[in-house]
């Protein structure tokens, strides 16, 4: 896999889309953080991280543990809360914003994601703190 936050992004989009109540995927920093920021924003319900062994019935002494994010996904009558998820930089295009620059996504009712020196902050948040940085996604 050569992006995992688009990975993120598709698989709650698709999970969404089912109707699923929550979904399971793999952890990192940067995907916690991105979970954090939806969930203190309103736009999902909790991110919890799940340790779970990688086979259970070895005999090995030493098990190998893997983390799992477990984020609860939101609907308002039916309907997902989030409707869209659109990755902006990647992998191949990084994309760098300054503070200047930095937009409101839907005329302030979507969220900008900015993965800055100051770790990843809303667009709102790094217009405050006066910093710049890689575009990340836009949730709207």
């Amino acid at each position: 896999m050569t992006d995992p936050i688009s990975d993120m992004l598709s698989r709650i989009k698709n999970a969404q889309a089912a109707g699923k109540p929550e979904i399971l995927i793999p952890c990192s920093k940067i995907k916690h953080d991105l979970a954090q920021i939806l969930a203190r924003e309103g736009w999902v319900s909790k991110v919890e991280i799940i340790e779970k062994l990688k086979n259970e019935k070895s005999k090995r002494k030493k098990q190998i543990v893997f983390k799992w994010l477990k984020i609860g996904l939101k609907y308002i009558e039916n309907k997902p809360v989030i409707g869209s998820l659109k990755r902006l930089s990647a992998p191949g295009c990084r994309l760098y914003i300054t503070t200047d620059k930095i937009y409101k996504v839907r005329n302030g009712f979507g969220l900008l994601i900015l993965s800055t020196p100051h770790g990843l902050l809303t667009g709102k948040e790094a217009r405050k703190k006066k910093t710049g940085g890689e575009l990340i996604c836009e949730v709207w």
